[in-house]
């Protein structure tokens, strides 16, 4: 396609105005002159018991008006954070909002102190005596699965939270029999601390008159969030609690969730009747938010004497750390199962997931959830299975690339529509890959070693089924928008305002975008799952279908007219072959008043729609990475990268390319530079600041060339297909193609993300003779 910065759909982001012109509304940039401050005591073990727990001198501190432990929240009948992932069977152990009795990572939280100011709040709860008995702790996944790891959990013996088989396990048992090659490959997908710029913070109060909650916060999934609160936490009814978030400064996933610090909050607010707000620090944040990924898995990949993929066999273990976060298991079984094996035509697929408990932070869905995951698999498999068969890594690809559509996988996946072959085709022309040979001659004649990587993904995009959306037309001619997804970053005040405005011939600047709200927003799943413009896009459609109807219905009666007379163009409803019209405008005025409404009209002039659904979409590409590496330092230079891929019929193409360079960083950061580290002995966080925890910075990436094909699918009246993930599903698996042909030469088979400058110099020393 041509420049996404000259396509007429590409215009810039409307909400930048505020961002850029410092008015933008963050939580800590909201006034609450009578509120209070909270701070939270955490365990500095991995694994102890608490043997006694005195806070009395910090109570007596002036300006201290609250320190409270598990007992406390017991005593006011608050129940267990829930896990909702839809799997089974699976142990949930009991999981308070305080550490009772037992921590079991760094960062639990013990105590909750609420003071004048922060700073009260935080000498305070170093007046807190805390008896700690440690005890052995365990920080991997695969290791917690010994028979002589420690026990996190009476519950779970062996640390297994839940064991899932899925797929045809037969088939494939069938298919290895016959196979004229099996190749296996363990491969690991590296923890990743999640670091939105803004932490995660909150503001709770307590409204005596209605008995009624209120809490602002940095979060995402607010109906869900509520629903969790009200339900399992307080027990109330959900209109009984107010959620609400402002700004955002970006969440990848981990803000969707239930967090202790939400149930600390408001329930200090009503016990106080004041306002009560935190905020953490980035170290904090560090040992509390929900991380990402870390899983071990061994795949086994069949073929036959042509190449032709039969089977694949994966066997997975997921770290899911210290206790189960809201959906912790869902991204290693659920999500990652529908996009097992990828854009491949495999026939028969098995898998084997178990999920272990360990003295780390929760692990929640991350920016792909579960399907960065399967795809980095299945690709690293088909890798490796290309080098022991002396095939070239694309050609193999491109044979056993799905081609004919509609295509229904092993998982049961039904993939309405595609371009795989010509993705793959494309990229490897886009990025000059049948001249590489001659660029590696060049590198090896300057001393680097130089290697090319070919990569596919598929995204299966949808995240939680159904969404609503609201459409109300105003008297002032302005349209409010109410849509449940969140945006933390994507630019959704945009381009649902450019669907609205296309959709209905109004000029963008007459919509005003509502979301995050529970009492503004009737209904919403957030966002996640790449859903936004998928599932969020299409409700808003009907909604604006169903106010259109309601609007015309009320045209029509005060023109004298019937509605199939009326014709309806850029706001405005007109009799055919006639001169009497109405507007928008006038209509939402006159809907105001009951007596100029037909028998049987609500007044006003708007529609709340639910989109009831459950399918996916299928964004897809192909993607090409060049990497040049010292071999004296190790040091990775990743020259250029190439992305060719599907995301359907797209609202703003430059929005698109920019969340596709966001998702190529982070997966670009995984491979190379996002190492998290616990030490196997105390299980304390050795990468727990940024001084320690490398992102990617400008200078770590190439100018990314990406082209965008436009695929639309029938799966929602936009043809859209999502891309918020799709950039971090693909990169790893290309990164570390590339890595590992430029090492291949120097003997080096095997390497890890994060392929950091320190493990690559390792590998080559391992790699040398006589080693």
């Amino acid at each position: 396609m041509a420049e996404t910065s000259q396509d007429v759909r590409s215009i810039r982001r409307l909400e930048d105005l505020r961002f850029l012109t410092g008015r933008g509304r963050y939580v800590e940039d909201i006034a609450e002159p009578a509120a209070l401050h909270g701070y939270v005591l955490r365990s500095p073990h991995a694994h102890a018991l608490i043997r006694r727990l005195d806070v009395a001198r910090a109570a007596s501190m002036d300006g201290v008006h609250l320190v409270a432990s598990a007992d406390d929240l017991a005593a006011d009948g608050l129940g267990m954070m829930p896990c909702l992932a839809a799997v089974t069977p699976l142990i949930v152990p009991p999981r308070p909002a305080l550490a009772s009795g037992r921590v079991r990572h760094v960062g639990d939280p013990v105590c909750f102190v609420v003071a004048d100011s922060a700073e009260m709040a935080r000498d305070a709860a170093e007046m807190i005596e805390v008896d700690y008995q440690p005890l052995p702790s365990v920080v991997r996944g695969r290791t917690a699965l010994a028979g002589d790891a420690p026990v996190l959990w009476d519950e779970a013996p062996g640390n297994l939270a839940y064991h899932v088989r899925r797929g045809d396990h037969a088939a494939v048992a069938e298919a290895m029999k016959d196979a004229a090659h099996i190749v296996g490959v363990d491969v690991t997908n590296n923890r990743v601390i999640v670091v939105p710029l803004e932490p995660r913070a909150g503001i709770a109060r307590y409204d005596a008159a209605t008995d009624t909650m209120d809490l602002e916060l940095t979060g995402q999934g607010l109906h869900g969030i509520r629903r969790q609160l009200a339900e399992f936490i307080f027990k109330v009814a959900p209109e009984r609690i107010r959620l609400s978030a402002p700004d955002v400064g970006g969440g990848f996933g981990m803000k969707n969730f239930l967090y202790p610090e939400w149930i600390l909050l408001l329930w200090a607010a009503r016990r106080l009747r004041r306002p009560v707000r935190w905020l953490a620090d980035r170290a904090e944040d560090f040992v509390t938010g929900a991380q990402g990924r870390d899983i071990e898995a061994t795949a086994r990949i069949a073929l036959d004497a042509t190449g032709r993929i039969l089977a694949l066999d994966v066997a997975m273990v997921a770290n899911l750390g210290a206790y189960l976060s809201g959906n912790g298991p869902g991204a290693s079984v659920v999500a990652a199962s529908t996009a097992q094996g990828g854009v491949y035509d495999i026939p028969a697929i098995a898998v084997d997931v178990r999920g272990t408990f360990t003295n780390t932070v929760p692990v929640d869905a991350y920016r792909g959830a579960g399907k960065p995951e399967a795809n980095y698999i299945v690709e690293r498999a088909i890798e490796a299975a290309a080098r022991a068969l002396g095939r070239d890594p694309a050609a193999l690809r491109r044979q056993n690339l799905i081609a004919a559509f509609p295509h229904r996988t092993a998982m049961g996946m039904a993939i309405d529509s595609g371009g795989f072959v010509a993705n793959l085709d494309v990229a490897v022309a886009q990025a000059g890959v049948p001249n590489f040979e001659d660029r590696r001659a060049d590198a090896k004649a300057r001393g680097r070693l130089r290697g090319l990587g070919v990569a596919c993904f598929l995204e299966t995009s949808r995240g939680a089924p159904n969404e609503g959306a609201e459409v109300l037309f105003k008297p002032d001619g302005s349209v409010m928008i109410a849509v449940g997804t969140e945006s933390n970053g994507q630019g959704h005040e945009t381009s649902f305002a450019q669907i609205a405005s296309r959709h209905l011939g109004l000029p963008i600047e007459a919509f005003r975008y509502v979301q995050a709200d529970t009492r503004a927003v009737k209904s919403g799943a957030g966002h996640g799952g790449a859903r936004s413009m998928h599932m969020g896009g299409a409700a808003l459609v009907k909604a604006m279908d169903a106010a259109l109807a309601k609007a015309r219905q009320l045209a029509a009666h005060l023109l004298q007219a019937t509605g199939s007379e009326l014709d309806y163009e850029k706001g405005r409803f007109t009799v055919r072959g006639s001169d009497r019209s109405i507007d928008l405008a006038a209509l939402a005025a006159s809907a105001q008043d009951a007596a100029n409404l037909p028998d049987g009209m609500a007044p006003g002039l708007g529609e709340h729609v639910m989109n009831i659904t459950d399918v996916f979409t299928f964004p897809s590409g192909c993607h090409v990475a060049e990497v040049e590496i010292d071999p004296e330092t190790g040091a990775t230079d990743l020259v250029s990268y190439t992305a060719v891929d599907d995301y359907g019929r797209l609202i703003n193409p430059m929005l698109t390319e920019g969340q596709v360079q966001g998702g190529l960083a982070q997966g670009i950061g995984q491979a190379l530079l996002e190492h998290t580290v616990y030490d196997p002995e105390s299980g304390q966080l050795l990468s727990g600041s940024l001084m320690d925890y490398a992102l990617p910075r400008a200078t770590d990436l190439p100018f990314f060339d990406v082209e965008l094909i436009e695929r639309p699918t029938q799966a929602n009246p936009l043809g859209v297909k999502g891309s918020g993930q799709a950039g971090c599903i693909g990169a790893p698996q290309t990164v570390m193609a590339a890595i590992l042909d430029a090492l291949r030469p120097a003997g080096v088979e095997r390497l890890e993300m994060p392929a950091t400058p320190a493990r690559v110099w390792e590998a080559l020393q391992r790699a040398k003779p006589g080693h």
